[in-house]
């Protein structure tokens, strides 16, 4: 076993250990009281293990910040080529919004050529734009189809083997050494060991880690352990309420991206008007757009990539709502400027 994957079992073991001495279990078989339990004296011992027994926002106020001080920031998904990013970028200056993040390349990087990739970060690199890289294939349509099966599907997305692993890390690497410096991640393990490779200098410091909405985070007790595994940012599933997503900000520091707009075929989420509250209470805050049919529409026999542009645009003008909507409800939301100073954009080699 590494280093790693012992300093995070023992560091997980640690927690079980304190529950399990707050709950005061006994072994022994002495008779305890049985029956339904006082759900206030179930939360108070779940808070004494170090995560909030209750959701729960409203005595919270706004507090984190990214490092410029500001609340929120815009992420834009779907953007699977170069054309697609341009049109995006080119929107958002009309607009008068900024584009601060890029989730690209949905389909998996391993079906783009090194000059198409090279582009891509040599675009998103001039105009101050972080990406965020799918390393491919996608789980969806590799070998092993228990996830896309109607009941394997609960099981979420994980590379299956250590030869899958291998086929994920190496495309990684090679977009490294093509200047990408933030990627999407959907297991939990594999992510503590390129945290592992980051801290052994394989992968670059500066280097992000994006968690997945596939990985099914859904409590702050998840997202405490995604932050211990070395996450620097995560997407939860997309319908938390606000004060279930305002509880796992109260136990985590790093940034949470949330749905704003989701596909139809993962719950067709609008959640434009509640904006506000979501910055409120979650910031560090991306506010994701997302909408269309479904994950399929970025595969390369889905939907053309003119369309694929033409929605883009259209989630950079529903941006453009959402930040009137906030300056009009809590003017003390910031707003990250255009090429905040601590984003992962592409750096040229």
């Amino acid at each position: 076993m590494g280093v790693w994957g012992l300093t995070h079992i023992l560091n997980f073991n640690s927690v079980i250990l304190s529950l399990n001495s707050t709950l005061k279990i006994d072994h022994r078989g002495e008779k305890k009281k049985m029956g339904m339990r006082n759900l206030n004296e179930v939360r108070k011992l779940i808070d004494e293990a170090g995560i909030p027994g209750k959701d729960e926002c409203g005595a919270l106020t706004i507090g984190r910040t990214f490092p410029d001080k500001c609340h929120y920031r815009v992420e834009i998904s779907g953007i699977e080529s170069v054309n697609i990013l341009k049109a995006t970028i080119d929107e958002a200056k009309k607009q008068g919004v900024p584009f601060h993040r890029a989730i690209s390349l949905v389909r998996g990087a391993t079906l783009y050529t090194d000059e198409e990739l090279k582009e891509f970060a040599t675009v998103a690199h001039d105009n101050k734009v972080e990406v965020i890289i799918t390393p491919g294939p996608r789980p969806t349509w590799y070998t092993g189809k228990q996830p896309i099966t109607p009941e394997g599907i609960i099981s979420g997305l994980r590379l299956r083997g250590s030869d899958m692993i291998t086929h994920y890390v190496a495309d990684i690497l090679r977009c490294i050494d093509l200047g990408f410096r933030g990627f999407l991640v959907w297991d939990e393990g594999v992510l503590g060991l390129l945290d592992s490779m980051r801290g052994h200098g394989v992968i670059p410091k500066e280097t992000t880690f994006k968690m997945s909405i596939f990985a099914g985070c859904a409590n702050s007790a998840g997202a405490s352990l995604l932050e211990l595994l070395g996450a620097g940012t995560f997407n939860p599933v997309g319908d938390l309420t606000v004060s279930q997503l305002a509880t796992i900000r109260s136990v985590v520091d790093i940034p949470m991206d949330v749905h704003i707009q989701l596909w139809a075929s993962m719950g067709g989420l609008d959640r434009t008007y509640e904006t506000p509250e979501i910055a409120k209470v979650a910031s560090p805050v991306y506010f994701k757009m997302e909408p269309g049919p479904g994950l399929g529409m970025y595969m390369p026999w889905g939907i053309p990539d003119a369309a694929l542009a033409e929605l883009a645009r259209q989630k950079i003008r529903s941006i453009r709502n959402i930040v009137d909507l906030i300056e009009n409800n809590y003017p003390d939301l910031k707003l990250s400027k255009w090429g905040a100073g601590d984003l992962r954009v592409p750096v040229k080699e």
